[in-house]
């Protein structure tokens, strides 16, 4: 199969910072996890691959051509930044139409390409309603949808699942694997293993701009799981939240914060499953989950001392 993205010793620095190191990768089609601790690099190969950013020394490629200052290429991909960038004073219609337009596409092209990718991502109800009245959830939709307006054959969604609640993390996973099953390459940046093993097993491992492994993610699951994960839960009901994970064979630490709980555990499937199941049994129990990166920080500790 032909790489999508190809990088031959893939160096960025900026100034004494090296973001990227002698990076040596090739991706393929489907959906790839791009994952590691945050300041890994994750976001700056994404910019490297968009041709934002021009690479210090080697070579980077998408569908066999150097992105930087390549339209040619840049009309066949999509981006979702991790930062919200949006305009202001606008509806979240508004906001893909404008881009479209920004494109070089019709008054006509531009306002179907904004309606189809606002019902793709399930925004339409709410399409032209301000930005600044939508959830966490829906900014992430709608940066979503102007990444899909144009149609593209490559999207990177740079950590799509920050601050999304559960509901909110189910609805991106089912649309992720929709556009692939529908044929688009999708790249998907995180810091957290649970994320990407939802939707994909092959990975792109990084740390400090290296690359420490590419392939399938079952072999390094072995080791990603003799740490704990911790899982942070906000909501204003912590200690009733409390009391289901208690009898958790696998839940090693329960710790309180203000409006919030932390769950260490070793087994993060079950724990996410009954908050999943807790919030669509009580909307607005929970209010946000975030993972820190401490487990992932330690198997990378692990695989380079």
């Amino acid at each position: 199969m032909t790489a999508i993205i190809e990088a031959q010793g893939v160096s960025k620095w900026f100034g004494e910072v090296v973001a990227v190191n002698n990076l040596n990768l090739s991706i393929e089609s489907r959906i790839t996890g791009l994952l590691g601790p945050n300041g890994a690099g994750k976001s700056t190969l994404i910019k490297l691959a968009l041709g934002l950013y021009a690479p210090s020394r080697g070579e980077i490629r998408v569908f066999g051509s150097r992105p930087r200052n390549n339209n040619a290429v840049m009309r066949r991909i999509g981006y979702c930044p991790e930062t919200d960038y949006f305009f202001e004073n606008t509806t979240g219609y508004e906001f893909v139409y404008w881009l479209n337009r920004y494109w070089g596409m019709s008054r006509r092209d531009a306002r179907r390409a904004a309606e189809a990718a606002c019902e793709l991502t399930r925004m339409t109800e709410r399409m032209h309603d301000p930005i600044t009245a939508y959830s966490k959830g829906m900014r992430q939709r709608i940066k979503i949808a102007q990444a899909l307006a144009s149609s593209p054959e490559l999207l990177f969604l740079d950590e799509p699942m920050n601050g999304l609640d559960p509901r909110g993390r189910d609805e991106m996973y089912a649309l992720i694997q929709a556009l692939a099953d529908a044929g688009m390459a999708v790249v998907v940046s995180s810091h957290i293993l649970y994320e990407i093993e939802r939707i994909t097993d092959n990975i792109v491992l990084m740390y400090r701009g290296t690359l420490l492994a590419q392939g399938q993610l079952h072999d390094i699951r072995g080791l990603i799981d003799r740490h704990p994960h911790a899982i942070r839960v906000e909501s204003r009901q912590s200690c009733a939240i409390s009391k289901d994970f208690l009898d958790l064979p696998d839940v090693t630490r329960l710790e309180f914060e203000e409006n919030a709980l932390v769950i260490r555990t070793r087994e993060p499937n079950a724990c996410y499953a009954l908050l999943n199941d807790m919030a669509r049994k009580n909307e607005g129990l929970i209010e946000g989950i975030t993972c820190s990166d401490d487990n992932l920080q330690s198997v990378f500790d692990y695989l380079t001392r």
